[in-house]
Order: C-alpha cells, then sequence, then structure tokens
C-alpha cells in the first residue's frame, strides 16, 4: 500500500485538506472569541449598582439621556492606570455636552481597590465591583476595557486594552456620540 508513505501525492494531498479543515477551524474558534466582549453592542446597556470607593451608590440607569463611558481597571493594571488619566481630561472637555463616566474595579480586595482609587487622581467616580457581577454582565475579559453607551442606553463600542492609537479611536467614537 504505497499511498500510505508521507511522501506519496495521495497522502500529501489528504494532509493538506485536514490541514485546511484544522486552520478553518482555528479561525472559525478565534473569530468566536474575538466576538464575545462585543455581544453587547448594538444592545441595551446592563443596569447596574454599584458603591463607590469614596462616596456612596452609582446606578447607570440614572444616567439615560447621557453618553456614559464605562472603564473596567484593577489596581494590579499599569495601563489602567494611564487610561483613567486619559478618560479624566476627556471628561473635563466634554462633561457639558453630556458625559458622564464610571471606573468599575475588579479587584477580589476592595481595601487595595479604594487606595487605588484614591491615589488615582480622578473626577469621575470610581466603582467597586468585588463580586464581579458587573463585569460579567459586560463580558470583561481583558483590562483595561471601556465601553461607550448612547443617549438612549445602548452600548455601541467597546475597547479592549489601552494605547495611544486605542484613545484617539475612543475619542472619535466618543465624539461621534456627543454629536448625535
Amino acid at each position: 500500500m504505497s499511498w500510505q508513505r508521507p511522501n506519496h501525492p495521495v497522502w500529501r494531498e489528504v494532509a493538506q485538506r485536514w490541514l485546511r479543515v484544522a486552520v478553518i477551524a482555528l479561525g472559525c474558534s478565534a473569530a468566536v472569541q474575538a466576538e464575545l466582549p462585543y455581544a453587547l453592542i448594538g444592545q441595551s446597556a446592563p443596569d447596574f449598582a454599584l458603591r463607590a470607593a469614596v462616596g456612596g451608590n452609582a446606578r447607570l440607569s440614572e444616567h439615560r439621556g447621557e453618553v456614559v463611558v464605562l472603564s473596567f481597571w484593577s489596581s494590579r493594571c499599569t495601563p489602567c492606570r494611564t487610561q483613567l488619566a486619559a478618560l479624566n481630561r476627556s471628561l473635563t472637555t466634554y462633561h457639558s455636552a453630556g458625559l458622564a463616566m464610571f471606573g468599575i474595579g475588579v479587584d477580589d480586595d476592595p481595601a487595595q481597590a479604594r487606595d487605588f482609587a484614591r491615589s488615582a487622581s480622578v473626577s469621575f467616580e470610581l466603582l467597586l465591583d468585588p463580586a464581579k457581577g458587573v463585569s460579567r454582565s459586560y463580558q470583561v475579559d481583558n483590562l483595561p476595557m471601556t465601553v461607550l453607551i448612547d443617549r438612549s442606553g445602548t452600548v455601541r463600542t467597546v475597547l479592549r486594552d489601552y494605547s495611544p492609537e486605542s484613545e484617539q479611536l475612543y475619542l472619535q467614537q466618543l465624539r461621534a456620540l456627543l454629536n448625535e
């Protein structure tokens, strides 16, 4: 049975077909995973009420009619601190246009999250989600993660990670929502 030898043309064709099937399967799997954090785009933003690191509670539904930015962070996330500072600059610029902003900490230890929040020097509320119920409802799988919600309460943009390029994309998306 010479067709079983690895160098035989039939064997190579079978191997190539299986390789194509495997590549397609992996590609589909990666595409599905890439879509998971974005499943909420176009959907109503899940409502929540969380305790602020400093102060009282905040409820998302109380900000209907405003463009809302949610930034999920952790005290152990170095890019989170940089992103929170950048978000604070955009809040200062666009607050009068109807922008509301919340940082949502996903630390297991609320004391560590409160320490981080006190040192962050931002003018928006930093909320605590130690049970991670809100994080699960927003399908947070990477930090920092930013969610933009339009005035009607619909999730419009999800940005995973932070970089100067993502900051420019965020500002473009934010301006578009504020102009609607």
